[in-house]
């Protein structure tokens, strides 16, 4: 019973019934999560009636050919950043063909960090019908830690953008 429970209101769960609620398709878009944030979502049983695609884009190249992010985008501001997050989110909508689609680009740790981006740096998105929030989020603790806070991050996100009605009616 208590499983049961937690899995209706898990935050998972709450983001698939308000895109089911709206009549939106999603798909997502991930880096530093590595498919976490796709693997939340199909955890929620009847996903499959919104959940449409999720790209795994580990490397630029893959940011590139599958997601349409700019290469000048990617050069001059970095794969970690706040355009290449916005960037992906609207890439993966156009290439799934969904009205939202959820980003993480960060670094997990505990290498590839630099004094400007430290290792814990991770930027969220979310897009919905041709407006994308971003937020950008310093999380501490292992690699582990960092990317399960990163999709759960990203799921709030999503949450609180689905729940704005001024935002998702424009």
């Amino acid at each position: 019973m208590e499983s049961e429970w937690k899995q209706e209101y898990s935050l998972e769960a709450r983001v698939a019934a308000l895109l089911k609620q709206r009549g939106y398709k999603a798909a997502t878009a991930e880096s530093c999560t590595g498919g976490l944030l796709a693997g939340r979502l199909v955890n929620v049983p009847g996903v499959s009636q919104i959940f449409q695609e999720g790209y795994i884009t580990y490397s630029n190249d893959a940011k590139e050919k599958l997601l349409h992010v700019p290469h000048q985008t990617l050069e001059t501001y970095g794969a970690v950043s706040s355009q290449t997050a916005q960037a992906m989110a609207d890439g993966a909508a156009a290439a799934a063909g969904v009205e939202v689609a959820l980003a993480t680009t960060g670094i997990a740790g505990p290498d590839g960090g630099t004094p400007q981006k430290p290792a814990g740096l991770v930027y969220v998105s979310c897009h919905i019908k041709g407006v994308t929030v971003i937020e950008e989020h310093y999380f501490a603790g292992e690699r582990a830690q960092v990317r399960s806070m990163a999709v759960e991050a990203a799921l709030l996100l999503a949450e609180q953008a689905l729940c704005n009605v001024s935002f998702t009616e424009g």
